[in-house]
């Protein structure tokens, strides 16, 4: 039966059982009597859902708490092993995969290296399967209690009814790549084991807004900062965020060329790749046949020599080639963040990714300088910018953070495989069709 809203029963009880397990699950362990004020449901409703979920091994004791006068109170809490996630993160150096549970305790990890960017699309594939067989192996856990397969990547990420997850990557060379059907015709995984695709950008943005320093923020904007850059936007009535194609600012009119095939994108001149051609070009000493995280090492210890070396002749003198560069890349960065600033006003601005954390403390009072400078004086005094602090893995936590949202929206029940929904039309649609074919009031 549905009410005037539209909702039925089944929908209401699915919405009290999500609320209790994201309540359990952020704010717990809770006792039933706490659980009442957080979520806004009756003592009754609340004991009726728990013992579902205690019923169906979601939820278990965690101990108790004295209360006032009366008998202890029972603590509860998700239950870390009522389910499991993968979390795939396609990088530009290697392919990692993860096995988490609940808790998101990483049960195993593997990586596969991608050589030279190598973005070819069967060699992707084939390193996500084997990662995705190797935890599974390694932990001995069953295929099927798999909530399912986070996998952030690169690009833009559209879902298409017959095909799934579909990955535009252009500055990877991928075209309308069907990822997820690519992966279920492998059929490593039963078809009740969803996969879920989404930009990396966007997948580092959900877990430093869960988890990381964006929690508590209503609106925000996390930096994915590598070899190249992205960002994923977060406003208050913007579930999980959305990325965006931050990196293809256009910074400079006529400007380098960019990965994508442009000029003047801000990726060309604040990305890890793009910052160490242009030390390079610069006169910079970048090590021979070195991984850009190597790279990038050697240009902050030239920018930024060890005090402690400052003995030895010349060790402690900063390089002016490397400092210009940084300090260049700084602005560069600024501006593109004051867009953002001006745009949508976020609390704050949290800057993650191997390269943004490796640039660190130090690079960041330059940015900030920069930031204010190009933005509008209101929104850049109500911004603050930080770090991020999930660390450079943080991608593949948020690829694994995918189902489980997906499960939590479902009220703790396994959807199997994500397909668009068949809702039903709203009302003002069809009474605005109805007027538009004659059939209204004259």
């Amino acid at each position: 039966m549905a009410g005037r809203n539209g909702r039925t029963v089944r929908d209401l009880r699915r919405g009290n059982r999500a609320e209790v397990l994201q309540r359990l699950y952020f704010d717990g362990p809770l006792s039933r009597f706490e659980l009442g004020p957080v979520t806004g449901l009756s003592s009754g409703s609340v004991s009726n859902v728990v013992a579902e979920l205690v019923a169906d091994g979601l939820v278990e004791e965690a101990g108790s708490v004295d209360s006032d006068g009366g008998r202890p109170r029972t603590l509860l809490r998700v239950a870390p092993t009522a389910g499991y996630m993968i979390g795939v993160d396609v990088g530009e150096t290697r392919v990692r995969v993860e096995l988490f549970d609940l808790a998101l305790t990483e049960l195993a990890r593997t990586e596969h290296p991608l050589e030279h960017h190598r973005y070819d699309v069967d060699v992707v594939v084939g390193h996500i399967l084997e990662g995705i067989a190797e935890v599974l192996d390694t932990t001995g856990l069953a295929p099927e209690r798999l909530l399912g397969v986070g996998i952030g990547v690169p690009g833009i990420v559209a879902r298409e009814e017959d095909r799934g997850a579909v990955v535009h990557g252009q500055t990877i060379g991928w075209d309308a790549v069907p990822l997820e059907a690519l992966l279920r015709s492998a059929r490593l995984l039963p078809d009740s084991v969803p996969y879920f695709a989404d930009n990396g950008a966007r997948t580092l943005g959900q877990a430093e807004m869960w988890f990381g320093a964006g929690r508590g923020a209503r609106d925000a904007v996390v930096v994915l900062f590598g070899s190249g850059v992205g960002a994923c936007v977060v406003t208050g009535d913007m579930t999980g965020g959305r990325a965006v194609e931050y990196g293809h600012l256009t910074v400079r009119v006529g400007g380098r060329r960019c990965r994508c095939g442009a000029l003047g994108c801000l990726e060309a001149y604040a990305g890890a790749e793009a910052l160490l051609a242009r030390w390079r070009e610069a006169g910079g000493e970048v090590p021979e046949e070195a991984d850009e995280e190597t790279a990038l090492t050697a240009l902050l210890a030239a920018a930024h020599p060890d005090e402690g070396a400052a003995d030895a002749e010349g060790a402690g003198t900063p390089d002016p080639v490397a400092s210009a560069v940084l300090e260049e890349t700084a602005e560069y960065l600024g501006a593109g963040l004051s867009d953002l600033i001006n745009l949508f006003r976020p609390e704050r601005i949290l800057i993650g990714g191997w390269a943004g954390l490796q640039l660190g403390a130090r690079f960041l009072p330059a940015v900030r300088r920069h930031a204010a400078a190009y933005s509008l004086r209101y929104p850049a005094e109500r911004v603050s910018i930080e770090l991020g602090r999930l660390g450079p893995d943080a991608v593949t936590v948020g690829a694994a953070i995918l189902p489980l949202a997906d499960f939590f929206a479902a009220g703790g029940r396994r959807t199997g495989t994500p397909a668009t929904p068949e809702r039903r039309p709203p009302g003002w649609r069809e009474a605005l069709e109805d007027r538009a074919s004659g059939g209204g009031a004259r």
